[in-house]
């Protein structure tokens, strides 16, 4: 696992023995980025459930303002800021459940990406607590990567754009509707 592009493209970064943590793929990665190339540059980036940070971490690289790191497993949250301090970022790495700090938030995002554990199926609770707290700045994207063998879900408020498949996962891009 390495950081595909920006200021510290071909950085390797550090992940989890075993099959008990999924990172995002390298190549779901890298296509990830080529969507969002237009709105990385000066973003404030929310790396919910963060994991290994990777995803966070190639949104720095490639020119994110400021990223947020949330995880509610300590040793994730450890491995996401390990990854970050051998590029020299060093700040936002909050231990909570997703919805914990949703409801607690006080800063507005212009990008959510939400890679839950595969077996996760409450989406929705999670897209009302950033409707109902104005968590996603105007124009923003939240993002959601689930199993390949498993449904979208609608929600009311939010269009889901975009749908892209890399092996056994899927990227869900929503936004909200205007009104």
């Amino acid at each position: 696992m390495r950081i595909i592009g920006g200021k510290n493209k071909g950085k390797k970064l550090k992940s989890f023995d075993g099959q008990d943590i999924r990172p995002t793929s390298d190549r779901a990665k890298e296509s990830l980025f080529n969507i969002l190339s237009g709105r990385v540059l000066g973003c404030d980036f929310l790396d919910l459930c963060a994991g290994t940070g990777s995803v966070g971490l190639e949104s720095y690289s490639r020119g994110a303002s400021s990223v947020t790191f949330v995880d509610v497993s300590p040793k994730s949250l450890a491995l996401s800021k390990e990854n970050a301090r051998s590029i020299g970022l060093d700040k936002e790495f909050i231990l909570s459940s997703a919805e914990n700090y949703l409801k607690r938030a006080d800063k507005q995002f212009d990008i959510i990406f939400f890679d839950p554990p595969y077996k996760f199926n409450e989406i929705s609770g999670i897209l009302k607590v950033i409707k109902d707290k104005n968590i996603l700045k105007d124009g923003g994207l939240f993002i959601y990567e689930r199993a390949s063998s498993t449904s979208q879900t609608v929600v009311d408020g939010y269009e889901i754009f975009d749908t892209r498949k890399y092996g056994i996962a899927v990227f869900d891009f929503y936004r909200r509707e205007e009104l």
